[in-house]
């Protein structure tokens, strides 16, 4: 069973930096995009970050230029690094992964459980 596991939310004033991690267990082939969304009172789950296992990255314009993402594909894990946090940055930040569980599966869409980040103005 496959399971995605987040940490680092928080509640942190405005201007100040946050960095969630995500790490990936259980019976894993390989693991192709990674991802963090999140998903705001009222409002829409949407993409932050992802990266491919190369390490190719794509950002949210609302993001762009703050958040990093990156990821350590020996260790399974994703981190996302947010600096200069505004208050419209809260949301439940969800990290997601493309998991294959085997030589002949194409990959299943796996979440983590979420983790809050509140930013305070």
């Amino acid at each position: 069973q496959v399971q995605l596991v987040e940490s680092g939310g928080g509640l942190v004033q405005a201007g100040g930096s946050l960095r969630l991690s995500c790490a990936a267990s259980g019976s894993i082939f390989s693991i192709n995009d990674m991802a963090w969304y999140r998903q705001a009172p009222g409002k829409h789950r949407e993409l932050v970050a992802d990266i491919t296992s190369g390490g190719n990255t794509n950002y949210a314009d609302s993001v762009k230029g703050r958040f990093t993402i990156s990821r350590d594909n020996a260790k399974k894990t994703v981190l996302l690094q947010m600096n200069s946090l505004k208050p419209e940055d809260t949301a439940i930040y969800y990290c997601y992964a493309i998991i294959s569980t085997g030589f002949y599966n194409a990959g299943y869409d796996y979440w983590g459980q979420g983790t809050q980040v509140t930013v305070s103005s």
